[in-house]
């Protein structure tokens, strides 16, 4: 093989698995499965798009070996395949983050600056995770309590009033968060988000990847 057949096929494979990249829908998704299995109409549901485009962009990804699939009974359930796959992504999330100014616009327009940088946290603070029951018991930060958040407008008695609560949820880009800072502020708590997501705590521990 030629030198320049050699780097033509290399680059032009590369190029074909960042396809899998460009597309709004396919880039939730992979934020979506990285805090937990999901099957296709689930993702629909929560993604908003129909469970026929679901089903196509969810093949795509398997495809390109970002997301991986097993059964169960009668359902699929769809995940991030692996470590390297959520690297992948986390990087030109972060890199969007630094360098693309219609991202840094619609957040800083979105949420202000009710939002705390990395995992580490005051001491006198409670990490509260407001995903859904079944991302928490797939993995969740140290420590954090866990109240959905329907639930937390009932269970706002749970909290201790005398601690900052970090809220956290899927991500920079999750507003289930937003909803709960807010809904604390507007109750009286001392409350901040927190942008960092369980994954982005422990990508280097492998002990998270087992396949």
């Amino acid at each position: 093989m030629e030198n320049r057949t050699f780097k033509d096929s290399i680059y032009n494979a590369i190029a074909g698995l960042t396809k899998a990249f460009s597309h709004a829908n396919r880039l939730e998704i992979l934020d979506l499965l990285a805090n937990g299995e999901k099957t296709v109409e689930q993702i629909a549901v929560q993604t908003a798009i129909t469970v026929a485009n679901a089903s196509q962009h969810l093949q795509l990804l398997k495809n390109a070996r970002l997301v991986k699939s097993r059964r169960e009974g009668n359902f699929i359930f769809y995940g991030i395949n692996g470590r390297k796959a959520y690297a992948a992504w986390q990087a030109l999330r972060d890199l969007a983050l630094e360098a693309e100014p219609a991202v840094q616009v619609t957040l800083r327009q979105f949420r202000g600056d009710t939002f705390l940088k990395g995992v580490a946290s005051p001491q006198n603070a409670l990490l509260l995770d407001v995903r859904p029951p079944d991302e928490f018991a797939a993995g969740h930060l140290p420590n954090a309590l866990s109240i959905p958040i329907e639930e937390l407008p009932q269970r706002l008695a749970e909290l201790p009033r005398q601690k900052t609560i970090i809220a956290y949820c899927r991500g920079p880009f999750c507003t289930l968060a937003d909803e709960a800072v807010q809904l604390l502020k507007a109750n009286g708590f001392d409350a901040v988000r927190l942008e960092e997501t369980y994954l982005d705590h422990k990508l280097l521990n492998d002990e998270i990847w087992q396949n």
